[in-house]
């Protein structure tokens, strides 16, 4: 058998205390003429874990026949047990050598050591036990909690977030710490220069301003509200990325201007008891994808002053029907016949995930319909989930493939130059581009006619961030996943 390595300091400690028992051990029973080889050694270890007899017991058992000389005592009585790990013939070795009077007298001393160690070693484990017990439970709550939250309420002091499983939650904020999603935020023209034309254009509404920036990742949206004429801002965001936007405000001079927190803003406290402006860039595909405007809200029911602004301050989501007969080919029917081979099945994998790509404009084969207005300064949590009817009417006679989803934003409120922008086939591309539902079937559609629906959307109980939309299109009915 090996001798112990790698162990703690603690562990080490216990470690010697014990083969010096071991040692003395071996030495009384020397004197008493008993030998032990390598399987006299374990039983007799078993038979003191079984029995938990005294030293004083041992030596006299030690005088006639041995008690631990069945077979029984072979088994292990300690899982792992540690004196089983110590080498017998370094022990027998050690035990060669005479012990002086001195080092003798040490031995009830490390006995009740030794007895002590166990018993604290014995009581840790128990309780470690039961921690990881009650751990186990704690997580099957918040599990619960999650899945069966009440969507009905307002925010509350944790929002949205509090919903969300911690390592979801940190792989969501991690994902904007790297700067390839900065970059092409930044490098979206529409987005990022419709922010910059509705502040530079109405910096009345900013002079002297306290303005909140929620989300604020490289800070281009606090810088814009500096140089329109902020007094104060305050620039909050979870990740990394925060960093890297402090050295570029210092590097802008703007940094007696702009104050940066990182954190949650459900989670942190502002150096201010109100503010008059809140600006974000909280929009995702969708507009809802990654449930960000819920912890806008939350600031703004926090935070925001009575007669404050929250900017973009309102939004509409869209819906249009499509015909493209060879995209539905493409990716639906494409199923039917695989190299001679049928794979029908897959596309009840393929159908239910909306697809976020730049739609073609021609491919639009209906007016648009709104089916959400958004007002962001009044807007509750539990009103981002609904179901409305809808009808699209149809421009084309052809066969309706899919549904388009999209949305426009809009600097209005208090502002003398408005300024909005849109995510529609037809206009400048944005890096939120579209989001398609295909059909399972095309349905045939004849221009004039309506196209009657219904829409539900919700979040997705397991991951609150995604989005789970229900569509039934003529009475068909199909639900898509959006994560």
């Amino acid at each position: 058998m090996a001798a112990c390595t790698g162990l703690s300091p603690l562990c080490l400690k216990r470690y010697n205390t014990v083969r010096q028992i071991m040692v003395w051990i071996f030495q009384s029973l020397s004197k008493n003429t008993v030998g032990l080889d390598d399987y006299g050694y374990i039983k007799m270890i078993n038979y003191l874990r079984t029995t938990k007899c005294s030293a004083e017991s041992l030596l006299l058992a030690s005088n006639g026949p041995l008690p631990w000389e069945s077979d029984e005592y072979m088994k292990p009585a300690l899982p792992d047990d540690p004196l089983l790990q110590i080498d017998v013939e370094e022990l027998s070795e050690a035990a060669a050598v005479t012990l002086s009077p001195a080092a003798s007298d040490e031995v009830p001393l490390l006995l009740q050591r030794a007895r002590k160690a166990e018993d604290r070693a014995q009581r840790a484990e128990e309780a470690l036990a039961r921690a990881m017990d009650d751990l186990h439970k704690l997580k099957l709550l918040a599990q619960g909690l999650v899945l069966n939250a009440d969507t009905s309420r307002g925010p509350s002091r944790t929002g949205a977030i509090a919903e969300l499983r911690e390592d979801e939650d940190e792989a969501y904020f991690s994902s904007y710490g790297h700067y390839s999603i900065h970059e092409e935020m930044l490098k979206d023209k529409v987005r990022t220069e419709s922010y910059r034309d509705f502040m530079y254009r109405n910096m009345d509404v900013f002079k002297d301003k306290v303005v909140l920036d929620v989300g604020c990742g490289t800070g281009i949206l606090s810088m814009f509200a500096a140089k329109a004429g902020a007094r104060k801002v305050i620039a909050v965001d979870q990740s990394e990325i925060i960093y890297q936007a402090m050295d570029i405000v210092r590097s802008n001079k703007l940094e007696d201007t702009i104050t940066f927190i990182k954190g949650r803003i459900e989670e942190i406290d502002l150096p201010v008891e109100k503010v008059d402006i809140i600006v974000s860039e909280w929009m995702g595909y969708f507009l809802l994808f990654e449930s960000m405007l819920d912890s806008v809200l939350y600031a703004r029911d926090r935070y925001l002053a009575e007669d404050g602004l929250v900017f973009p301050d309102r939004c509409n989501i869209s819906l249009a029907a499509v015909g493209d007969t060879q995209k539905h080919s493409d990716r639906i029917a494409f199923w039917d016949n695989v190299y001679g081979f049928k794979m029908t099945c897959m596309k009840k994998a393929v159908i239910p995930e909306a697809v976020v790509e730049v739609l073609k404009p021609e491919t639009v084969i209906s007016e648009p319909a709104v089916i959400k207005t958004i007002d962001c300064g009044s807007v509750t949590v539990s009103e981002l989930e609904f179901a409305v009817d809808f009808s699209l009417k149809i421009t084309a006679s052809t066969f309706c493939t899919a549904i388009v989803g999209y949305f426009d934003i809009f600097f209005d409120k208090s502002c003398g130059n408005k300024v909005m922008f849109s995510t529609a086939p037809d206009c400048t591309k944005t890096h939120w581009k579209q989001t398609v539902f295909l059909l399972e079937s095309p349905i045939p559609v004849k221009a004039g006619e309506e196209l009657p629906g219904q829409i539900t959307v919700h979040k997705n109980r397991k991951d609150p961030r995604a989005l789970l939309i229900t569509l039934d299109v003529a009475g068909r009915k199909q639900t898509y996943s959006l994560q």
